[in-house]
């Protein structure tokens, strides 16, 4: 349980203060912060209650879509707010295609030009910015990083210490490449984020909303724990799940199956 971290997502309809007072009643340590829970209470008042509680931020979601107008200085602010609540990790969705674009190549290089523009700022604040791929039916208008190679590429020119990878198992199981890609990316110091959430079929309108909480899916979440820890990542597992079903439910029930499926299926 020592690894577990609870992403705020996962339990989306549970407001802050319940969120905090379960996770420290149910022994969890670490939460998963989006920047929306930030705005809902105020970032001093967030970092207020999660750290009185006890409680560690693991990561912030999110930064990233590289192309919308006004990129730059909103995520120098979502860098700034990171530092702000503890969290040592900004996780980045890079963007889809700029409007009127078919042009994947220009598109993923524009996100190295944006790492890099970024770097300076995050190295000055203490934040490690996280590059997350996504699975690629999000590559249009969400995420034109669709593999966990394409995102170590995309980190390889910055610093380690500035620039990581996430591993989000829903996003990367379906990828003969990712055992090869894991071990490369603890060669190279670069796992900062590990989240886990299961594949269910059929996927939903929309598809965005596809998440199963452990052990509900096909996912073989073990082989992805036991493949980050071979690659030397000792860090938080957050469990983070987006899916209707689940954001229906009590909060402190799926909190209490989001831990019995990460010890079944995970730890």
């Amino acid at each position: 349980m020592k690894r577990f971290a609870l992403n705020s997502a996962t339990t989306k309809r549970w407001p802050l203060p319940e969120l905090v007072a379960g996770c420290v009643d149910a022994g969890v340590s670490g939460v998963g912060l989006w920047r929306e829970d930030l705005a809902a209470y105020g970032i001093e008042q967030a970092a207020a209650r999660v750290r009185d509680a006890g409680l560690t931020v693991t990561s912030l979601c999110r930064g990233g879509f590289f192309d919308v107008p006004g990129w730059f200085d909103e995520n120098r602010r979502a860098i700034d707010e990171a530092a702000a609540v503890g969290a040592p990790v900004l996780v980045l969705v890079s963007g889809g295609l700029p409007a009127g674009s078919r042009d994947l190549d220009v598109a993923r290089a524009h996100v190295g030009e944006a790492l890099g523009a970024l770097v300076p700022h995050a190295l000055a604040a203490g934040v490690r910015l996280a590059v997350e791929p996504l699975h690629p039916m999000f590559c249009s208008d969400r995420c034109v990083v669709a593999s966990l190679g394409q995102a170590l590429d995309l980190a390889d020119p910055y610093p380690p210490e500035a620039v990581g990878v996430v591993v989000d198992t829903y996003h990367l199981w379906w990828d003969d490449q990712v055992w090869a890609q894991i071990a490369r990316a603890g060669r190279e110091n670069r796992i900062a984020c590990f989240q886990v959430a299961d594949w269910v079929t059929p996927l939903p309108a929309g598809v965005l909303l596809g998440r199963g909480l452990p052990g509900t899916g096909c996912v073989e979440l073990r082989r992805f724990r036991e493949a980050v820890d071979a690659a030397g990542y000792a860090g938080p597992i957050e469990v983070e799940v987006f899916a209707e079903e689940v954001w229906s439910r009590p909060g402190r029930e799926v909190l209490d199956e989001a831990v019995a499926g990460y010890l079944a299926h995970v730890a």
